[in-house]
């Protein structure tokens, strides 16, 4: 299970395939990486079967999606996660880890505490505000849905409670926030939710400040050792970047 997005730039591969078909062609390229170099079991006869089942497509994936090295809109291969070959696509895979819960929460009571209401993000700065749209109801749904093959959307079940100024709220209000915009487009995308351009430069400035403001390298390399969500977040980051300085957005679901 994971949270797609895509940084919907128009480009060659977009004129020749919509973006359902993107989506899915990124979801087989995560899927054959795992099974064929990052699964470290035995794979089984049915896995063996897929990845020899899928050659074909996954050939002319990666025979369409070369030219997406030279694409101002790929994001960086190095955080581009298992086999996403499809250069403007990302995923957040699930469940989103304890650590990495943890650290977010850290960061958002110590921008809190430390900043200035004037220099905190504004989008800090709605959360925060008793009328906030953040209410954080979507992900305390989430939270309590298990799968039928017992996978958890969070690993943490009780989310993290702020203090002080965000006293009434917990991560739950984070992740809401995060999950961006109901999209009027789905439909066409199959993406039901987006970042806005309007919302991209908010965006960025929060995920800037959480992510990477004031982290010393030596704690930045510990964070993309121990969390693979952190990671993927700096990858969404870099999607919301180019998106403002491409005059686009990013869709997510």
């Amino acid at each position: 299970m994971s949270l797609e997005f895509a940084l919907q730039y128009d480009c060659p591969l977009r004129a020749n395939y919509s973006e359902q078909h993107l989506r899915q062609w990124g979801r087989l390229s995560s899927l054959h990486a795992k099974l064929t170099t990052g699964d470290p079991v035995a794979p089984s006869i049915d896995k063996l079967q897929w990845v020899e089942n899928a050659s074909a497509e996954i050939e002319r994936l990666q025979t369409a999606t070369a030219i997406c090295a030279q694409c101002p809109a790929s994001l960086p291969v190095e955080a581009a996660g298992e086999g996403e070959s499809v250069g403007c696509l990302g995923r957040i895979n699930y469940p989103i880890e304890a650590q990495f819960e943890k650290f977010l929460a850290d960061r958002v009571q110590l921008s809190l505490d430390t900043l200035d209401k004037e220099d905190q993000p504004r989008l800090l700065r709605i959360m925060v505000d008793p009328e906030s749209p953040f209410d954080g109801e979507a992900t305390k749904e989430l939270r309590r849905v298990v799968t039928d093959e017992g996978l958890r959307f969070f690993e943490l079940r009780v989310p993290i409670a702020f203090t002080r100024d965000a006293a009434r709220l917990t991560t739950d209000n984070v992740f809401d926030l995060l999950a961006g915009f109901r999209s009027e487009d789905s439909a066409a995308t199959t993406y039901t939710r987006e970042f806005p351009l309007e919302a991209t430069a908010d965006y960025y400035d929060l995920l800037d400040l959480l992510l990477r403001n004031e982290l010393s390298q030596s704690e930045i390399a510990r964070l993309t050792t121990r969390s693979r969500n952190y990671t993927q977040f700096l990858r969404l980051l870099t999607a919301i970047e180019k998106a403002e300085a491409l005059s686009t957005r990013v869709l997510i679901d």
